[in-house]
């Protein structure tokens, strides 16, 4: 381990992304970001941030978000079976027994996560998605709350010298199918952009199948010089069955197997547990430039999702709705020694939810057990004052108001009144600097409070029962770091290290029927190194055989432990956090090859990791390894053709990704698929 350490830090550092060169003669681009409100070169960014455009978003097996996401250092996604997401951010994943908590996501300019805190990230589409902007650490001076940090998704989008059409077909084990279209036109000053996808999978494991079919539209109109508009939509129909955790022996002997019965609990194949989501999400975003220091943007969006979880000790089914608008004003000032923008805005969102659980009769709802309606509103004013001296300082200072409630009365057995339960206000600020030492190489700091209030599905557990002792989560977090980019864009380098204090931890907990509820429990400190390099070992040329050579790097170091943490009979204090692994290591090489063939290898190293917090049980640490070969051939009518191969965890580890922390009965794992293979063609069609 030491030399894994080792080898990290000499490569130290940076970014996750790699520049796409248009022509082999000419330098690669900066970089640029938009993390908040303006475009930025990343070099000069106050935060840690990484990136994934749609390039390195192709290299990945298709289908999920989580190979690439993981190649980010300091993050960890998992996939319990396919279709099955959990995200975290630095931090741990007690909170999300499934889907994604902690961390704020936005579609374009618009928030997937609703006003009761869920995200429902595994909605989205790869294809729909062209660029992935991951933000470390709180950001809920701007953001509003949350406490792990932001993803913002860009969707695909018609640009200029962008194919008319697009068609990607891909086929592989276990009866995994994905086709996906994409079709983007302009018309003087309109554009639309449509993705159309579809995939199915049989699964690695007994009952873990999944079928998905999406469609997305993007619009946009400048409908006079200094104004524009834009409308984002997107339908998503996700099933997936889900197979259940396994005890250790169970998973020894059969991996591939589902959670069998269990005295009077039946299977998850006897009472078809699986989820069936439905979801619409819709949204319209106004720009107007009023005149060259000031503009003002506002934004209107919605969702409605039919969810359906059929369980194995009951059956679930939720209705959500949420309306919500996101507005800011923008003041920008240049002179000769300092630019200054300074932006003020509201984010304001509610989210009804209409939740029943029945008895579960092999799939089928039967009788209605609990009825409940809850109502979350969530509401941040903020502003950010950001100050550029000489291009060389860059000084961001920004706080944001925080009020976020939630109503609730019962409707079945006993209809009850409606009751609300009101979270103090809270103030969050973040204090960013940034300074450019040489053109290369840049140094930057900055302090930023986390806070998350508990979610509707906290609140409201899998055990019925609304718990209003519930409280937010609250934390200060510290980081530095160095980047370094090459001028000519050869390699680039990030170096980041943070502490993170969090308090009142909001914690899962199980109770004796098996069914999950929170609680507040102490808290965490949270120690952390994130490092990444990219760099071209041979720079990109048309004469040698080889025709270049990329190589990446990202490892993350999670010194993390509970802090004055207890449950009713034990002490965890100073126990490792369940379900982070201590060390993270991605690397990649990229090799372009004459006659348009290139070679993409990834390997993935993830060591053991606690899986309850009494740190008596553990996973153990795996290798993954990844290829993918393709060849491009180039017609006459110049639409390009590729053919491409791949194969996934090729040393055929055995291995759980995505397990079951804290798991009743010891049913911790989830066995990830061996080794398999898949091969598919992509075509496009260009403009006349």
């Amino acid at each position: 381990m030491k030399t894994l350490l080792g080898t990290s830090l000499l490569l130290l550092s940076f970014s996750t992304f790699a520049q796409q060169q248009q022509d082999t003669t000419k330098r690669l681009k900066e970089v640029q970001i938009r993390p908040y409100f303006s475009t930025q070169p990343l070099l000069r960014s106050t935060g840690s941030i990484g990136l994934l455009n749609a390039s390195l978003l192709e290299k990945q097996p298709g289908g999920s978000f989580v190979s690439a996401m993981n190649t980010i250092s300091g993050l960890r996604m998992e996939e319990r079976s396919p279709g099955s997401y959990r995200l975290s951010i630095r931090g741990s994943l007690l909170r999300s027994p499934f889907g994604v908590r902690n961390v704020k996501i936005y579609f374009d300019d618009f928030p997937l996560t609703d006003a009761g805190g869920n995200s429902y990230l595994n909605a989205l589409e790869v294809a729909g998605a062209s660029q992935i902007q991951i933000l470390k650490g709180p950001q809920g001076s701007i953001f509003g709350a949350n406490s792990g940090g932001v993803v913002l998704i860009q969707p695909q989008e018609n640009n200029i010298g962008d194919p008319l059409a697009s068609l990607k077909i891909e086929a592989g084990a276990y009866g995994s199918f994905r086709q996906q279209l994409s079709l983007g036109q302009q018309f003087n000053k309109y554009s639309l952009n449509i993705t159309q996808a579809y995939q199915r999978s049989d699964g690695y494991r007994d009952h873990s199948g999944m079928s998905k079919k999406y469609v997305q539209a993007l619009q946009k109109y400048n409908y006079a010089k200094d104004r524009s508009l834009k409308a984002l939509i997107f339908y998503s129909d996700l099933q997936y069955q889900t197979p259940g955790g396994l005890t250790e022996v169970q998973y020894q002997e059969n991996p591939k197997g589902s959670r069998p019965a269990d005295g009077a609990l039946k299977g998850a194949i006897q009472q078809n547990a699986g989820i069936l989501s439905k979801t619409i999400f819709g949204g319209i975003s106004h720009d107007w430039q009023i005149n060259k220091q000031l503009k003002h943007v506002v934004s209107v969006f919605s969702s409605y999702t039919d969810f359906k979880n059929p369980f194995i000790t009951n059956y679930e089914k939720r209705k959500e709705f949420t309306l919500g608008l996101r507005s800011y004003l923008e003041y920008y000032r240049q002179t000769e020694m300092l630019n200054y923008r300074f932006n003020l805005g509201l984010e304001s969102m509610q989210t009804a939810s209409d939740i029943n659980n029945y008895g579960n009769d092999q799939g089928n709802a039967t009788a209605l057990k609990v009825g409940d309606k809850l109502k979350a509103a969530s509401n941040v004013a903020f502003a950010q004052l950001t100050i550029d001296l000489q291009e060389k300082w860059l000084l961001e200072l920004s706080a944001s108001t925080n009020w976020y409630q939630y109503a609730y009365n019962s409707t079945f057995p006993v209809a009850t009144n409606r009751k609300t339960n009101r979270f103090d206000l809270q103030f969050m600020p973040r204090v960013a600097l940034s300074y450019l030492i040489a053109p290369s190489l840049s140094l930057r700091g900055a302090i930023s409070k986390g806070y998350s209030p508990p979610t509707i599905a906290e609140v409201r557990a899998s055990d019925n029962v609304i718990n209003t002792d519930l409280q937010p989560e609250s934390g200060w977090n510290y980081e530095s770091g160095i980047r370094f980019q090459d001028p000519k864009g050869r390699i680039q380098a990030d170096l980041t290290g943070f502490y993170y204090r969090l308090q009142q931890a909001i914690v899962r907990r199980l109770n004796t029927g098996g069914s999950e509820y929170f609680i507040n429990a102490g808290g965490t400190k949270q120690w952390g190194l994130e490092t990444s390099i990219s760099g071209w070992l041979i720079p990109v040329n048309a004469s040698k055989f080889i025709r270049g050579v990329q190589l990446r790097n990202a490892y993350t170091l999670s010194q993390f432990k509970f802090n004055r943490y207890s449950d009713k009979t034990s002490d965890y204090s100073g126990n490792q956090l369940t379900g982070v692994p201590k060390h993270m290591l991605i690397s990649s090489a990229d090799v372009q090859f004459a006659g348009t063939w290139s070679l993409f290898a990834q390997h993935n190293y993830t060591s053991s990791l606690p899986l309850n917090d009494a740190n008596t049980v553990y996973a153990r640490k795996y290798h993954l390894i990844q290829t993918r070969l393709s060849w491009k051939y180039r017609s006459a009518s110049k639409s390009p053709l590729e053919f491409f191969a791949g194969a996934d965890n090729l040393l055929n580890e055995k291995y759980s990704l995505g397990n079951d922390l804290n798991a009743a009965a010891g049913r911790y794992f989830n066995a990830a698929a061996g080794r398999n293979f898949y091969a598919g063609l992509s075509l496009q069609f260009k403009r006349k």
